[in-house]
Protein backbone atom coordinates (compact mmCIF):
# COMPACT_ATOMS: atom_id res chain seq x y z
CA UNK A 1 0.00 0.00 0.00
CA UNK A 2 1.91 3.35 -1.13
CA UNK A 3 1.56 5.91 1.64
CA UNK A 4 0.10 9.41 1.06
CA UNK A 5 2.92 11.22 -0.91
CA UNK A 6 3.61 8.31 -2.71
CA UNK A 7 -0.15 8.17 -3.77
CA UNK A 8 -0.40 11.89 -4.77
CA UNK A 9 2.29 11.85 -7.49
CA UNK A 10 3.92 14.27 -10.27
CA UNK A 11 4.59 12.80 -13.44
CA UNK A 12 6.21 15.11 -16.27
CA UNK A 13 6.61 13.91 -19.74
CA UNK A 14 8.05 14.56 -23.00
CA UNK A 15 6.23 15.87 -25.40
CA UNK A 16 7.23 14.67 -28.61
CA UNK A 17 7.23 10.87 -29.50
CA UNK A 18 5.91 10.17 -25.93
CA UNK A 19 2.89 12.08 -24.53
CA UNK A 20 2.32 12.28 -28.56
CA UNK A 21 3.56 9.93 -31.45
CA UNK A 22 4.64 12.82 -33.70
CA UNK A 23 8.02 14.95 -33.75
CA UNK A 24 6.33 18.24 -34.30
CA UNK A 25 8.99 20.01 -35.46
CA UNK A 26 9.10 17.35 -38.40
CA UNK A 27 5.01 18.33 -39.08
CA UNK A 28 6.26 21.82 -38.74
CA UNK A 29 8.86 21.03 -41.45
CA UNK A 30 6.31 19.50 -44.28
CA UNK A 31 4.78 22.74 -44.80
CA UNK A 32 8.36 24.56 -45.42
CA UNK A 33 9.48 21.48 -47.49
CA UNK A 34 12.75 20.34 -45.32
CA UNK A 35 11.41 17.15 -43.18
CA UNK A 36 13.94 14.79 -44.24
CA UNK A 37 16.87 17.40 -43.47
CA UNK A 38 14.93 17.89 -40.09
CA UNK A 39 14.38 14.36 -39.09
CA UNK A 40 17.68 13.97 -39.78
CA UNK A 41 19.18 16.39 -37.10
CA UNK A 42 15.92 15.25 -34.69
CA UNK A 43 17.32 11.86 -35.08
CA UNK A 44 20.68 12.76 -34.45
CA UNK A 45 19.85 15.15 -31.42
CA UNK A 46 17.96 12.57 -29.97
CA UNK A 47 20.91 10.25 -29.96
CA UNK A 48 22.89 12.66 -28.37
CA UNK A 49 25.07 13.00 -31.07
CA UNK A 50 24.56 16.82 -31.30
CA UNK A 51 23.93 19.15 -28.83
CA UNK A 52 19.94 19.95 -28.45
CA UNK A 53 20.12 24.01 -28.84
CA UNK A 54 22.30 23.70 -31.89
CA UNK A 55 20.25 21.48 -33.42
CA UNK A 56 16.80 23.42 -32.07
CA UNK A 57 18.38 26.37 -34.32
CA UNK A 58 19.27 24.33 -37.47
CA UNK A 59 15.82 23.22 -37.74
CA UNK A 60 13.89 25.75 -36.93
CA UNK A 61 16.25 27.77 -39.46
CA UNK A 62 14.74 25.61 -41.81
CA UNK A 63 11.16 26.94 -41.21
CA UNK A 64 12.00 30.41 -42.09
CA UNK A 65 8.74 32.08 -43.94
CA UNK A 66 6.27 29.28 -43.20
CA UNK A 67 3.11 30.97 -42.63
CA UNK A 68 1.79 31.15 -39.11
CA UNK A 69 -1.97 29.10 -40.42
CA UNK A 70 0.88 25.96 -39.76
CA UNK A 71 0.17 26.34 -36.07
CA UNK A 72 -3.42 24.63 -36.64
CA UNK A 73 -2.96 22.62 -38.80
CA UNK A 74 -0.28 21.24 -37.55
CA UNK A 75 -2.20 20.64 -34.30
CA UNK A 76 -4.94 18.60 -36.00
CA UNK A 77 -2.38 16.23 -37.71
CA UNK A 78 -0.49 15.12 -34.01
CA UNK A 79 -1.73 11.71 -32.64
CA UNK A 80 -1.39 11.52 -28.56
CA UNK A 81 0.06 7.99 -28.02
CA UNK A 82 -1.66 4.94 -26.45
CA UNK A 83 -2.66 5.29 -22.82
CA UNK A 84 -1.85 9.00 -22.13
CA UNK A 85 -5.49 9.96 -21.32
CA UNK A 86 -5.50 7.18 -19.28
CA UNK A 87 -2.34 7.81 -17.28
CA UNK A 88 -3.30 10.79 -16.60
CA UNK A 89 -6.50 10.27 -15.37
CA UNK A 90 -5.21 7.89 -12.35
CA UNK A 91 -2.40 10.59 -11.13
CA UNK A 92 -5.41 13.25 -11.23
CA UNK A 93 -7.46 10.21 -9.27
CA UNK A 94 -4.36 9.97 -6.84
CA UNK A 95 -4.39 13.35 -6.27
CA UNK A 96 -1.44 14.22 -8.24
CA UNK A 97 -0.69 16.53 -10.77
CA UNK A 98 0.91 15.81 -14.82
CA UNK A 99 3.31 18.03 -16.16
CA UNK A 100 4.83 17.86 -19.87
CA UNK A 101 8.35 19.77 -20.85
CA UNK A 102 8.94 19.63 -24.26
CA UNK A 103 12.00 20.94 -26.94
CA UNK A 104 9.34 21.41 -29.23
CA UNK A 105 6.95 24.29 -29.25
CA UNK A 106 4.02 26.08 -27.25
CA UNK A 107 2.18 26.76 -30.43
CA UNK A 108 1.52 23.69 -30.87
CA UNK A 109 2.00 22.60 -26.61
CA UNK A 110 -0.57 25.11 -25.51
CA UNK A 111 -4.13 23.25 -27.04
CA UNK A 112 -2.80 20.22 -26.88
CA UNK A 113 -2.76 20.61 -22.36
CA UNK A 114 -6.22 22.32 -23.09
CA UNK A 115 -7.49 19.14 -24.51
CA UNK A 116 -5.64 16.62 -22.13
CA UNK A 117 -6.18 18.73 -18.98
CA UNK A 118 -1.98 18.68 -18.27
CA UNK A 119 -1.63 20.41 -14.97
CA UNK A 120 1.99 22.15 -15.78
CA UNK A 121 3.52 22.95 -19.49
CA UNK A 122 6.70 24.25 -21.00
CA UNK A 123 8.04 23.97 -24.39
CA UNK A 124 10.07 26.60 -26.80
CA UNK A 125 8.32 29.63 -28.34
CA UNK A 126 9.15 29.94 -32.22
CA UNK A 127 9.02 33.50 -33.46
CA UNK A 128 6.79 35.14 -35.65
CA UNK A 129 6.65 38.47 -37.49
CA UNK A 130 3.89 39.61 -40.42
CA UNK A 131 2.36 36.34 -40.16
CA UNK A 132 5.06 34.45 -40.70
CA UNK A 133 8.05 32.62 -38.97
CA UNK A 134 11.35 33.87 -38.74
CA UNK A 135 13.20 30.54 -38.75
CA UNK A 136 14.50 31.77 -34.98
CA UNK A 137 13.41 30.76 -31.54
CA UNK A 138 12.59 33.52 -28.99
CA UNK A 139 12.77 32.82 -24.94
CA UNK A 140 15.46 30.13 -23.04
CA UNK A 141 15.40 27.14 -24.91
CA UNK A 142 14.29 24.01 -23.51
CA UNK A 143 17.20 21.77 -23.17
CA UNK A 144 17.77 18.99 -20.81
CA UNK A 145 18.91 21.43 -18.08
CA UNK A 146 16.00 23.03 -18.64
CA UNK A 147 13.85 19.87 -18.38
CA UNK A 148 15.23 19.12 -14.97
CA UNK A 149 14.88 22.66 -13.89
CA UNK A 150 10.81 22.36 -14.82
CA UNK A 151 10.45 18.97 -12.84
CA UNK A 152 12.38 20.35 -9.97
CA UNK A 153 10.02 23.90 -9.90
CA UNK A 154 6.40 22.41 -10.43
CA UNK A 155 7.55 19.81 -7.27
CA UNK A 156 8.22 21.94 -5.29
CA UNK A 157 5.31 24.43 -6.36
CA UNK A 158 2.93 20.83 -5.41
CA UNK A 159 4.61 20.15 -2.75
CA UNK A 160 5.52 16.94 -3.92
CA UNK A 161 8.92 15.32 -2.90
CA UNK A 162 11.32 14.27 -5.96
CA UNK A 163 10.71 10.82 -4.65
CA UNK A 164 7.72 11.08 -5.85
CA UNK A 165 7.91 11.64 -9.22
CA UNK A 166 8.33 9.98 -12.44
CA UNK A 167 9.84 11.10 -15.22
CA UNK A 168 9.07 9.76 -18.95
CA UNK A 169 11.48 9.98 -22.11
CA UNK A 170 12.87 8.77 -25.26
CA UNK A 171 15.51 11.11 -25.76
CA UNK A 172 19.17 12.39 -24.91
CA UNK A 173 17.20 16.01 -24.07
CA UNK A 174 15.36 13.70 -21.34
CA UNK A 175 18.06 11.92 -19.05
CA UNK A 176 19.05 15.23 -16.65
CA UNK A 177 14.96 15.09 -15.66
CA UNK A 178 16.00 11.44 -16.01
CA UNK A 179 18.07 11.59 -13.34
CA UNK A 180 16.48 13.72 -10.65
CA UNK A 181 13.09 11.94 -10.46
CA UNK A 182 11.59 9.22 -8.18
CA UNK A 183 11.54 6.93 -11.11
CA UNK A 184 12.36 7.00 -14.47
CA UNK A 185 11.13 5.54 -17.24
CA UNK A 186 12.23 4.87 -20.85
CA UNK A 187 8.95 5.13 -23.40
CA UNK A 188 10.25 4.04 -27.23
CA UNK A 189 13.26 5.21 -26.20
CA UNK A 190 16.58 5.70 -27.82
CA UNK A 191 19.22 3.15 -26.85
CA UNK A 192 21.21 5.31 -24.70
CA UNK A 193 17.82 6.68 -22.30
CA UNK A 194 17.10 2.90 -22.09
CA UNK A 195 20.15 2.08 -20.45
CA UNK A 196 19.97 4.72 -17.70
CA UNK A 197 16.31 4.49 -16.89
CA UNK A 198 14.47 2.33 -14.52
CA UNK A 199 12.33 0.88 -16.30
CA UNK A 200 11.65 0.75 -19.95
CA UNK A 201 8.05 0.41 -21.57
CA UNK A 202 6.73 0.51 -25.47
CA UNK A 203 3.76 1.67 -26.85
CA UNK A 204 1.49 1.77 -24.09
CA UNK A 205 1.72 4.93 -21.78
CA UNK A 206 -0.64 2.89 -19.22
CA UNK A 207 1.84 0.63 -18.18
CA UNK A 208 3.18 3.33 -16.19
CA UNK A 209 0.22 3.46 -13.63
CA UNK A 210 1.23 -0.02 -12.22
CA UNK A 211 4.73 1.87 -11.50
CA UNK A 212 2.82 4.54 -9.78
CA UNK A 213 2.91 2.30 -6.37
CA UNK A 214 6.93 1.99 -6.49
CA UNK A 215 7.17 5.28 -5.68
CA UNK A 216 7.90 6.74 -1.63
CA UNK A 217 8.19 10.19 -0.18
Amino acid sequence: MPDAAASRPLVVLDCDSTTIRDEVIELLADAAGSREAVAAVTERAMRGELDFAESLAERVATLAGTPDAVFGDTYRRIRTSPGIRELIAEVHRRGGRVGVVSGGFHEVLDPLARDLGIDHWRANRLEVRDGQLTGTTVGPVIDAAAKADALREWASATGIPLSATVAIGDGANDLDMMAIAGLSVAYNAKPVVRERADVSIDDDLALVIPLLDRLSA
